[in-house]
């Protein structure tokens, strides 16, 4: 069965290749004689939506806002469609029309063949490297997506369409770009100079409801003990860092904690893109702003931590540490800001500490080691480490107390750690187990009203 088929309007209503001449051969007397290549199904399919898709742009009224009327769109495209498949006598399958009608809709009014993906609820990450190689996660687990772009102009128009709508451009002045999408998942663009394999999207994407404690206990990516001690942490107005590498878990661990902060308490976050989903009622979200074509304008993460601490917070969340802001919100945890939280990256709790140092002397002050590991000792209570296993589970590895210093040493006490126990059909068995080290600040949890079970941090109860 064809994909499509033209009805002809000569008088035979033949096939218009039936008459073409026979191919001379060259080879021995048996050979087949072969027709003239018709073109393939998937090149007639795409030239017919191609076409069906520029008539419907011209049609359509342009001073239509799609979103806000996006069902008075779709209509208009259905009648609009239904019109040129009549004009052109178009045949097509119940299935053919149907698969049709949804790309082009996905292209005017979506985001093109990203749609299926962004709908799979399985899939939490989308990597386009170029038109023709779309890689999803499924469930830890990188794979081949079925998905392709028509070429590199389609992949463009999508990031165009993603951009657009934040007030940010991607062009080859302007070749890289972070954005987000109206669900609040996070997408990275690079294209051509840079990226030599076509324009390459990256998208990361978000829970459509937001994951609590007991999905993470449930998903086995910390223990109920460690649940019940981090949230005490936070209630008690502890600093915490949460510690991982890229796709570890990190954000989806900071929304976690940030929804144990009291009702009654004002919270600050900042974000390069903004993507902590924070249900508190009394929420500021700030979001920082890169240059624009004149090289003007950018307000850095930076400077938002700078006037955060002018908005009166009680709680400052900074989505990501990765520069000079780290100095910033440090100070703001030494200066009356306390229970504030931040992530960064490294690969376990020590690895952070030296982080934490050198993006302190990325903001360009000439401060002595030891004046920065003072700060970080005296700013940041507790580190919470997050990993991605080999098996693509992602868990809480350790919960490290920073207790203070001793000569020129940041003094680390871990109070859980993960302990991997083998391996079942390519699954990493383990639990968080306490190491029977109670934090130096237990007494400002008491002090919050909290009476946390001895038994949590590995004491034995006769």
């Amino acid at each position: 069965m064809s994909l499509l088929k033209r009805i002809s309007k000569g008088p035979s209503g033949g096939d218009s290749s039936s008459g073409s001449a026979p191919l001379k051969s060259k080879g021995p007397a048996r050979q087949v004689r072969k027709a003239p290549s018709a073109p393939a199904r998937g090149d007639q399919f795409k030239d017919l939506k191609e076409r069906i898709q520029e008539k419907l742009l011209i049609e359509l009224d342009p001073s239509m806002d799609a979103k806000k009327n996006a069902e008075e769109v779709r209509r208009t495209i259905q009648d609009l469609f239904d019109q040129i498949l009549a004009q052109e006598n178009i045949i097509l399958s119940r299935a053919e029309r149907g698969r049709l009608y949804d790309q082009i809709v996905a292209d005017i009014l979506g985001f093109g063949p990203l749609e299926i993906l962004l709908a799979d609820e399985d899939v939490s990450e989308i990597m386009v490297n170029g038109p023709e190689k779309v890689f999803v996660e499924k469930k830890g687990k990188l794979a081949l997506s079925k998905v392709t772009f028509e070429n590199n102009e389609h992949v463009l128009k999508v990031i165009d369409r993603i951009v657009s709508p934040l007030g940010r451009r991607v062009d080859e002045s302007s070749p890289l770009v972070d954005a987000r999408l109206p669900d609040g998942s996070r997408v990275n663009a690079i294209i051509p100079p840079l990226a030599l394999n076509g324009p390459t999207l990256t998208i990361r994407k978000f829970e459509k409801d937001p994951l609590s404690i007991k999905d993470l206990v449930r998903f086995g990516s910390m223990s109920e003990q460690t649940a019940e001690f981090l949230r005490a942490c936070v209630i008690a107005r502890a600093n915490m860092v949460v510690s991982g590498g890229t796709g570890s878990g990190k954000t989806t661990l900071l929304n976690v904690l940030s929804s144990f902060i009291p009702e009654d308490e004002r919270i600050i976050t900042v974000e390069n893109a903004a993507e902590i989903q924070l249900q508190q009622e009394h929420v500021v979200t700030l979001e920082s702003r890169p240059a624009n074509i004149e090289g003007k304008g950018e307000v850095s993460i930076q400077d938002l931590v700078i006037n955060t601490l002018r908005m009166r917070p009680d709680r400052v969340v900074v989505g990501e540490c990765r520069g000079g802001e780290t100095l910033d919100m440090l100070q703001a945890m030494n200066t009356g800001h306390d229970g504030s939280l931040t992530t960064a990256h490294a690969n376990s709790p020590r690895d952070m500490l030296s982080r934490l140092e050198t993006m302190c002397l990325m903001a360009g002050m000439d401060l002595p080691a030891r004046a920065i590991r003072e700060q970080i000792a005296s700013a940041v209570d507790m580190i919470v480490q997050q990993t991605r296993l080999r098996d693509g589970s992602r868990r809480v590895t350790y919960c490290t107390e920073v207790q203070g210093m001793e000569g020129d040493v940041v003094v680390l006490s871990d109070i859980f750690v993960f302990e991997q126990q083998g391996i079942e059909n390519g699954k990493i068995i383990g639990r968080l187990k306490a190491t029977g080290v109670r934090p130096k600040f237990y007494e400002r949890i008491e002090n919050a009203g909290i009476v946390l079970p001895p038994n949590i941090f590995g004491a034995r109860i006769r």
